[in-house]
């Protein structure tokens, strides 16, 4: 199946346009080109953003040699802390093609057009929001990419973990049409797939007023069920994306909280005096 993403390559070279694009946007200083530049500006920040993503797939700080020497330490670990068994429930869905392949479609090509999607939604309409929004998808993604330089084989390498690669079986890998052990693959920990879904519900969430706001739950739930079914990821790998997510955005009120405090000092404390005579 050919990819449904664009290539490192290809989001860079695209990105590079955009970039140039909104240069020239703005020299033009004209107010109505003005929105114009400025979202040109933003699309290529995340597009660029999405390069070096992909571009970290195929390079790492470590030899690919400990990779499954990891994976199976994830493997381990899951069962000690008693965690549900990805192969077991893969088995109950391997019995329903249709499912299976919807699921390889979601996982090849949804998450990053609902991502943008999203990001696109808070500029326009939203746009008080969006700085935020902005700061966190690039250092949630940054510290993702820090994690990802040590390779770590994905489940459906991993043969005590004795799942299907159900991409290869259908003829829907993005990634090639032989199964085995491929260096190019090894950015399993942590699921940035997982990670994107997650803040994307809680952008929705903490964004729209509807009462139907809260059925974005639904969508990191669903890409969870989605990386383990294609044998793409352990439980941790998304568990670990959570808690990095959950890490950034603490980091971000935290800044925000120090931003807004009142500043004591010699002069606010002269202020206070001469006000009180």
């Amino acid at each position: 199946m050919p990819d449904l993403e664009l290539s490192w390559r290809a989001a860079a070279i695209l990105a590079g346009c955009l970039a140039i694009a909104a240069l020239v946007l703005r020299r033009a200083r004209r107010p109505r080109l003005a929105a114009a530049a400025v979202f040109t500006q933003e699309t290529a920040l995340v597009l660029a953003l999405f390069a070096l993503w992909q571009f970290a797939g195929s390079f790492a700080v470590m030899g690919p040699g400990g990779a499954l020497d990891r994976s199976r330490w994830i493997w381990h670990a899951e069962r000690v802390l008693h965690l549900p068994s990805e192969t077991s429930v893969q088995h109950l869905f391997l019995g329903h093609p249709l499912i299976v392949q919807a699921f390889n479609l979601y996982y090849a090509g949804l998450h990053f057009p609902v991502l943008i999607g999203c990001m696109i939604w808070l500029f326009v309409w939203h746009r008080d929001r969006y700085p935020a929004a902005r700061t966190t998808l690039v250092v949630f993604t940054g510290a993702c990419l820090l994690v990802q330089l040590i390779p770590v084989a994905p489940p459906r390498m991993l043969p005590a973990a004795g799942m299907v690669d159900t991409a290869i079986r259908y003829g829907q890998s993005v990634y090639g049409t032989q199964a085995g052990f491929d260096p190019d693959q090894l950015s399993a920990m942590p699921s940035v797939h997982v990670g994107w879904a997650i803040l994307v519900a809680i952008l929705v969430i903490g964004t729209a007023t509807s009462r139907w706001r809260w059925l974005a739950l639904g969508y990191p739930a669903l890409t969870l069920l989605v990386v383990v079914v294609t044998a793409n990821h352990f439980w941790l790998d998304g568990i670990v994306a959570a808690a990095l997510l959950a890490a950034v955005l603490l980091a971000q009120r935290a800044v925000t909280m120090l931003r807004h405090q009142p500043q004591s000092g010699p002069i606010s404390a002269k202020a206070d005096v001469g006000s009180s005579l």
